[in-house]
């Protein structure tokens, strides 16, 4: 169950290093206003808050990669923290932003995070 978990992990961080890409380099490219729904201008307004909205998916990748890397008792402790934070990001994004965040954040978060809490 360990390997299924840093798997998952792994793919979690792959995910929000591409939602990292995608918020801090893309945002204003029509392949992405079109994931996110926005037009061409309300893009341009919002595309430095969206940078460091992708800033912040970066860190959650980083702590994710991290927890993949560092020896145990950190590592475990650290996958745990981090998918913890994946899935009350995808929550609260859900709730406020769009559900289909629940379904591309929180759920891949939940599953990873169940994951690692069941390899223990």
């Amino acid at each position: 169950m360990r390997v299924v978990a840093e798997i998952l992990v792994g793919l979690l961080a792959v995910l929000h290093l591409y939602i990292m890409v995608m918020e801090m380099f893309l945002w204003t490219t029509p392949r992405v206003r079109a994931s996110f729904g926005s037009t061409a201008e309300f893009a341009e307004q919002t595309k430095v808050l969206a940078a460091n909205q992708g800033l912040y998916n970066g860190f959650l990748a980083a702590g994710l990669l991290w927890g993949l890397i560092a020896s145990d008792p950190v590592g475990h402790d650290a996958q745990i923290f981090f998918t913890a934070c994946v899935v009350v990001a995808g929550l609260y994004g859900g709730a406020t932003a769009s559900r289909r965040i629940l379904l591309v954040q929180a759920l891949p978060g939940a599953i990873a995070l169940a994951a690692v809490l069941i390899s223990g």
